[in-house]
């Protein structure tokens, strides 16, 4: 199996080298950058780039507009760190598509365990055909193609769907009505137990609601059960 490639995007001097150092000891080769601009560039100049690890908190363009690019230029996963301990920083961060998040100071071992299970899901999920059937779940009117997590609504406007999003979405198709808790989905998109205050899966039941929300024609989908979780309420075609 090909080592992993982890892109550090931080410009704190100290803390990027010690995050280098922190994932070159577990095994991984390590690429560094200080600011958006040399992300770019080493991005293209390593196309075999699986997770990023980037500071919300950078000069020039911080860390969310990055992310934006981040998203329209490469499909990797996405660790954020913040320095501050709030919603804010959480919440536009997994808007914008980050796979995590962890805030400095932060526990290296931590660290590194969540960016070995975010790699494993993402290697995992580069066969994520292994769940499909027939390769396309068709619902309401929507269609979700399972080898390219394409979304499309019934007129025909197709989007690419984030891995959470996806794996989310996915689990609840494969039993409709089912009631899923706020554990099991998240056990499902990013492979880790559900921690205090984490709105992960509230974020991404949202932003899953907001591509349904775009069709006019189109009924509630997705019904929150409250204090159990969600299920998929729409009707699987034939």
């Amino acid at each position: 199996m090909q080592t992993p490639v982890i892109l550090i995007v931080e410009d704190e001097d100290v803390t990027r080298l010690n995050l280098v150092s922190l994932f070159q000891a577990e095994g991984y080769k390590v690429v560094e950058a200080i600011n958006g601009e040399d992300m770019h560039d080493k991005l293209s100049a390593n196309d075999d780039v699986n997770l990023v690890v980037m500071d919300i908190n950078l000069p020039g363009k911080n860390g969310l507009i990055l992310a934006r690019e981040l998203r329209q230029q490469k499909n990797v996963g996405l660790i954020f760190l913040t320095g501050r301990d709030n919603d804010v920083d959480r919440i536009l961060g997994l808007e914008i598509g980050a796979d995590d998040y962890i805030t400095k100071p932060f526990n290296p071992r931590e660290l590194t365990i969540r960016a070995r299970n975010l790699l494993t899901r993402t290697s995992n999920s580069d066969d994520e055909n292994e769940l499909s059937t027939d390769g396309v779940v068709t619902f309401n009117d929507w269609e979700l193609d399972e080898n390219s997590r394409c979304l499309t609504s019934p007129s025909g406007d197709s989007k690419r769907l984030p891995k959470g999003e996806y794996r989310a979405l996915r689990l609840m198709l494969d039993s409709p009505g089912r009631i899923f808790s706020r554990e099991q989905l998240i056990k499902q998109m990013t492979g880790r137990e559900l921690r205090s205050n984490d709105r992960t899966v509230d974020v991404t039941i949202r932003r899953i609601r907001k591509h349904f929300e775009s069709d006019d024609t189109t009924q509630e989908l997705i019904s929150t059960i409250h204090g159990e979780g969600y299920r998929f309420i729409g009707k699987l075609d034939k």
